[in-house]
């Protein structure tokens, strides 16, 4: 949906003028602030594709990072069930709290080991819609299926291999050549790393 399309969908008269906006980071879903807006920063958020607050304090709009530097590009938008509520998901350049911590809350905003296979998914598959792209994954892509599944034969053995001897950074380089190539494979018959997982949890709940 048109961002814009949403302008007169949201109810700001619930809040006298504002919604609260919960503001998410779009690679690792960490929750960094909560902000207010009314219908004129939401607007001006659109314009300027950086998350615009209604400032309470200042009366007035205030552009996050209009002094210090650390926007927030907005990514993606949506309007929740009441219709009073944004969710907004961004690219942040820099920490988000004024106190110099990466969210409000004082958390690290970083991925979590699942969070960037779920990242790394997504990339093997904006590789496979580029084609013409110069890169490894790519051009595995353009060499077709059997040469796909044949490397992911490959990087199993490998790993077997070393996963007889002692050396932990041949395995482990092993083990990761082996997901990397897995997660291409399954991107390549048309499945996913999650529907993988939803069989794991059929079978465990048995």
């Amino acid at each position: 949906m048109n961002f814009k399309d949403l302008t007169n969908q949201i109810d700001f008269n619930k809040g006298d003028g504002l919604v609260p906006a919960i503001i998410q980071d779009v690679k690792t879903q960490k929750v960094l602030m909560l902000g207010y807006m009314n219908k004129e920063s939401y607007e001006k958020t659109i314009e300027l594709g950086k998350v615009t607050f209604y400032s309470r304090s200042k009366q007035r709009l205030w552009t996050k990072g209009e002094e210090s530097g650390n926007f927030l590009n907005l990514k993606d938008l949506s309007l929740d069930c009441d219709k009073d509520t944004l969710l907004i998901k961004v690219d942040p350049v820099g920490p988000v709290c004024h106190k110099g911590t990466d969210t409000c809350w004082e958390e690290a905003n970083e991925a979590s080991s699942i969070d960037f296979l779920l990242q790394l998914q997504q990339v093997i598959t904006e590789r496979k819609k580029n084609l013409s792209e110069k890169s490894y994954t790519a051009s595995l892509f353009q060499k077709g299926i059997n040469k796909i599944a044949q490397k992911v034969g490959e990087e199993a053995v490998e790993l077997v291999i070393e996963a007889k001897d002692d050396n932990e950074d041949l395995f482990m380089g092993e083990a990761a050549d082996l997901m990397f190539h897995y997660l291409v494979l399954l991107s390549a018959k048309g499945y996913s790393l999650e529907q993988v997982v939803a069989l794991l949890e059929t079978r465990h709940s048995k």
